[in-house]
């Protein structure tokens, strides 16, 4: 893999916990200076410990303690990191929330809240980034979707819109940004072992647990990997994970049709040993991870 990453500035957003701080971590082995953008300052100061243990060399590893869903906050965090340091050359949005359920029992609370971090927490970082990157005439993107960003399930209405957002976003952003010497990337990764996952397994519906059966699980060091790996050949789509590969192009050869037919025997097979009523969360409204 050739080192892009050296003396690069990369920001990365939920950078504290999960794939963000796998990807913090990695991209400091290699040599990076690192921003991390996350809410909890407590949290934050442990992960800048942890990334600074893994630095090759002397390079800054930078925190943040902003909100992604707040526009005019971002944007001030931003202009000051910018002031600071330097224009990233990199950024990742890895910031994101879930909170799984059928949709009749969700509060659009849920909705907005997926919506706001997931969606507009990409878009406010990125309109604040971008007008310099476009005059820089250089710059990586890297925007997080998901498994169901590609083909939405049962129990995701509310998480899996939104990945869908942000895949109509980075899809349009890749052709807009192209001319300018600006990368973008989309990376979709399989279910991964993160405060996130533990976070919504806490609300899944039963039938929501047996279709995830169906995928594997990976861990956040090893999508990082892939991350990494994908940005520095350029590559729009990165897939982590075979799972997410053997999906992707089962898809693209047979469409849809198949899968609607195994997963809808799934749902249907799991309903009928499922107590009316059970897994009823409606309305509860709860603040996921960083």
């Amino acid at each position: 893999m050739k080192n892009i990453y050296q003396k690069k500035h990369v920001l990365i957003t939920g950078g504290s916990s999960g794939i963000g701080l796998a990807v913090a971590k990695g991209a400091a082995r290699l040599g990076a200076n690192i921003s991390i953008i996350s809410r909890r300052l407590d949290v934050l100061e442990q992960a800048q410990l942890e990334i600074l243990e893994q630095r090759s060399e002397e390079t800054f590893v930078n925190i943040i303690s902003a909100d992604v869903s707040n526009e005019e906050e971002i944007a001030e965090a931003l202009h000051t990191l910018v002031f600071d340091r330097e224009l990233p050359d990199i950024v990742i949005n890895c910031a994101g929330v879930t909170h799984p359920g059928e949709f009749y029992k969700l509060s659009t609370d849920i909705f907005r809240w997926n919506m706001e971090i997931n969606y507009y927490g990409t878009v406010y970082v990125l309109k604040a980034l971008v007008p310099g990157m476009i005059r820089r005439g250089s710059g990586r993107i890297v925007n997080i979707s998901s498994g169901v960003g590609i083909m939405n399930i049962y129990g995701y209405t509310a998480y899996g819109a939104s990945k869908f957002a942000v895949n109509g976003l980075t899809e349009a952003l890749r052709m807009e940004l192209k001319p300018h010497g600006i990368q973008v990337s989309l990376v979709i990764p399989a279910d991964t072992n993160t405060p996130q996952l533990a976070y919504e397994d806490r609300y899944k519906p039963a039938v929501t647990r047996e279709l995830n059966k169906v995928g594997g699980l990976m861990e956040p060091e090893a999508v990082a990997e892939e991350l990494l790996a994908g940005v520095s050949r350029g590559r729009y789509l990165i897939l982590p994970g075979s799972d997410i590969k053997f999906l992707y192009a089962l898809l693209r050869i047979f469409g849809r049709s198949l899968f609607y037919r195994y997963l809808d025997a799934i749902v249907s097979k799991t309903l009928k040993t499922v107590p009316p009523g059970e897994d009823d969360f409606g309305g509860q409204y709860q603040s996921g991870p960083d």
